[in-house]
């Protein structure tokens, strides 16, 4: 295991890179601890592979240092890294059985052979393919080979991190979640550094002790589950975390009032926004709609029930809201105002959460 240092790490695909814009990875310095499990978490093409890559070697960065655990790999190989890998798509040796791939990573350090036999059962019986051991890997499944390659990363017990590059996107769904459970008890019983490349939030919360949400290149947060839902540091957290995501809602803030449409709002503690555009961050569990009274006007434009509850869709002068109501909570026939809860608002200016002022 190691802790994993980025070093004023940038990178560009681009041979003269001449401003910020030019970089698909922008200016990281962060430090990532030996034996936590981490999700790098964002939409298509925010960098999250393109640092992962550069984390086991098969990217070298255009700029800055990566270190584990206060050594400099970043010129070094992927073998002299000691990490394990598991991609996308498959990669399995399609001539040798389940048993011979699993035990290859072993077999190729020259581990004992009852240690090799003892491990590979373990592993075999995590990803669900112990009855498959003596089968050739050629006439499996797509999602059966992807487990092999799963299991493959996992053999070893002896690795400075276990990385995954959104390694169940050809998993059957009731599967992916069975395989993150056994991820997730993996780390548990050994304490491997893990990270772990998605797009999907749920992956990513189920998964990780710690987040690493991705946007345009940067880090924009890294926090637990609960940090992003209550407190996300930039907007686009609070966009992609959530079902639905947060409500932005342009505002003028002055102390501890916003004015929203021409209502007052109380946000619970003072600000002092400066400059910038200054916006509200709500999620739909924290809007309550009433009729009449204090809080924004809002017209009831559609209601969906998922099951568990209902997502109530708002217009608020031509912006779209959302609101969580439970399945067995009435909803008022004519509600035409939105609350917003001062324990659930934050505040933003230009796209990043700033803190409320500290009482003297």
């Amino acid at each position: 295991m190691a802790k994993i240092t980025l070093d004023n790490l940038a990178h560009s695909y681009l041979p003269n890179p001449k401003s910020e814009d030019d970089y698909a990875l922008k200016q990281l310095d962060h430090v990532w601890a030996d034996g936590e499990a981490y999700a790098l978490l964002g939409a298509s093409g925010c960098g999250k592979s393109t640092l992962l890559n550069i984390i086991s070697g098969l990217l070298e960065p255009s700029r800055g240092r990566i270190l584990f655990d206060d050594h400099d790999v970043t010129h070094a190989a992927t073998a002299e890294r000691n990490i394990a890998q598991v991609f996308q798509f498959p990669v399995v040796y399609d001539t040798m059985t389940v048993r011979d791939n699993l035990a290859f990573p072993l077999r190729n350090r020259g581990a004992d052979a009852d240690y090799v036999a003892r491990r590979v059962l373990q592993i075999a019986q995590m990803i669900g393919m112990e009855a498959e051991l003596d089968r050739k890997a050629r006439g499996l499944t797509a999602d059966a080979k992807q487990k092999i390659s799963l299991g493959r990363g996992m053999v070893r017990e002896d690795v400075n991190a276990l990385l995954f590059d959104e390694p169940l996107t050809v998993i059957d769904p009731h599967m992916k979640w069975e395989l993150r459970t056994q991820l997730k008890s993996l780390h548990q019983e050994f304490g491997h550094t893990m990270i772990y490349v998605t797009h999907d939030q749920t992956e990513a919360l189920t998964f990780a002790d710690k987040v690493v949400v991705m946007h345009d290149g940067r880090v924009v947060q890294i926090g637990t589950p609960q940090e992003l839902f209550e407190r996300p540091a930039h907007t686009f957290v609070g966009y992609f975390i959530g079902s639905p995501g947060m409500n932005v809602i342009p505002a003028e803030v002055s102390g501890r009032m916003a004015s929203v449409a021409g209502a007052q709002i109380d946000l619970g503690a003072a600000y002092a926004p400066g400059g910038g555009r200054v916006a509200l961050g709500v999620r739909p569990e924290f809007v309550q709609l009433r009729s009449g009274g204090e809080g924004v006007p809002v017209r009831v434009t559609r209601v969906e029930d998922v099951g568990r509850h209902r997502v109530v869709r708002l217009d608020m002068d031509g912006q779209e809201l959302s609101a969580i109501a439970g399945e067995g909570d009435p909803l008022p026939a004519d509600a035409d105002r939105a609350v917003f809860a001062p324990e659930g608002i934050n505040v933003y200016v230009d796209e990043w959460r700033i803190a409320p002022e500290v009482a003297a």
